[in-house]
């Protein structure tokens, strides 16, 4: 009896075990073809509109999607750049929120290739979605890897006008690991040229669009920041391709949940080149925003995960706001700490607090007087874009400077 009660007793351990090991695999994986996880469209099909552009598919937002043009109802191409050589383990749709009835994707044909955005295809899944469903779940059984992935949809589910996809997601393993190269330079953007320094994890530019500045920062290969217009602002978040040459990207006005519209660049050159209005770098555009409107916000300061730790690579832009401080020896700062909303109010607010708290010890540690700094954490309650999807998580994780009165 004592070794059938030990063998049961062994044996559901194991069961416990590999469920333990299963359920970590799972969710280990990321989704890998989103935009906020590097992923870049390099070639899309027909648009409806800009409030129904490609870009929609990959933003992880089910409410926000494609639609097709007027009769474009089959065989729309969409090849997405992954930040990584990869292989996928399952795929999820989201069609829940189309617009219009049996306009709803149905038979899809996924595959990857390691050669280009051109050649090389595999077929990785060919699968059928239920009409008007979220979180539509496939598994991959192909052990192919790839860069770049081709999503074909053959047909719709019976509307002789328009074919529409709200969300795709893709999640797997990736098999490389690659450092965006300093991405300074002038771009050739929808909203003329764009002027980027990069310093750290810092970037500040302008661009040749009414008089519009920027200031933000690099977490991976996405470039977050504000940008600023005379009498108007607004949270910008932006994906690079592996060699910085290209990006794409969403802007808001300040306040909205919902984005107003893509701003696309191609690098024309290394030369970073100047606007009259520009201020020149991190520490001139911070001194510029303190003393013009009395508070700044920057995404160049990033930390562990979940942590109050600072990253090594933040250190030079907290290095600036010390050169900057010493500069303007009058100038008094409240550092405040913003985080997005994973994880308990509670849980946040302390986290925020601490945050403010490691840059102050930053900047006391680099010679300015504990009594010129004041730390304020405000946890996830002043939001400056949406939580519902990574990219606007990524917004609302950032430090501000505020004059003190």
């Amino acid at each position: 009896m004592r070794k059938i009660i030990g063998f049961i007793w062994f044996t559901s351990l194991c069961l416990f075990l590999v469920l333990i090991l299963m359920v970590n695999a799972v969710a280990a994986d990321q989704p890998l073809t989103s935009f906020f996880s590097g992923a870049f469209l390099v070639d899309k099909p027909s648009e409806y509109s800009s409030a129904w552009a490609s870009v929609f598919i990959i933003d992880e937002d089910p409410e926000a999607g494609w639609c097709s043009t007027l009769g474009q109802i089959t065989d729309n191409v969409f090849v997405i750049e992954l930040a990584e050589e990869t292989v996928l383990h399952y795929l999820e749709f989201d069609t829940g929120n189309v617009d219009t009835e049996g306009s709803a994707a149905r038979d899809i044909l996924i595959e990857l290739s390691n050669e280009g955005p051109e050649n090389g295809f595999q077929e990785i899944s060919s699968i059928s979605l239920i009409d008007q469903q979220d979180n539509q779940n496939f598994p991959v059984t192909v052990d192919h890897s790839g860069r770049w992935l081709r999503l074909t949809i053959l047909n719709n589910h019976g509307s002789p006008e328009y074919t529409e996809l709200m969300d795709f997601r893709a999640f797997g393993e990736q098999l490389t690991k690659t450092s965006l190269p300093d991405v300074s330079g002038t771009y050739e953007t929808n909203y003329n040229d764009f002027h980027l320094l990069q310093q750290g994890t810092s970037v500040t530019g302008c661009y040749e669009w009414d008089e519009g500045v920027l200031n933000g920062g690099i977490e991976g290969r996405i470039m977050k920041f504000t940008w600023i217009e005379p009498g108007q602002r607004g949270p910008a978040i932006m994906v690079f391709t592996s060699d910085g040459e290209k990006f794409f990207g969403l802007w808001w006005y300040e306040g909205d949940t919902t984005a107003s519209g893509e701003w696309n660049g191609v690098k024309k050159s290394q030369e970073v080149g100047r606007c009259p209005h520009w201020a020149g770098g991190i520490r001139e555009q911070i001194t510029k925003e303190l003393l013009e409107s009395g508070r700044v916000r920057l995404y160049g300061i990033n930390f562990d995960y979940d942590s109050d730790v600072i990253l090594v690579e933040s250190k030079p832009t907290l290095d600036k706001i010390a050169d900057m401080l010493k500069s303007e020896s009058s100038m008094q700062l409240i550092i405040e700490g913003h985080t997005d909303s994973d994880g308990s109010e509670d849980h946040n607010l302390v986290l925020s607090q601490k945050r403010a708290e490691s840059v102050k010890f930053y900047l006391v540690q680099s010679g300015i007087h504990p009594s010129r700094l004041s730390v304020e954490g405000y946890g996830e309650s002043q939001p400056v874009a949406s939580n519902k999807t990574p990219t606007g998580k990524a917004q609302n994780r950032r430090v501000e400077l505020v004059v003190k009165n």
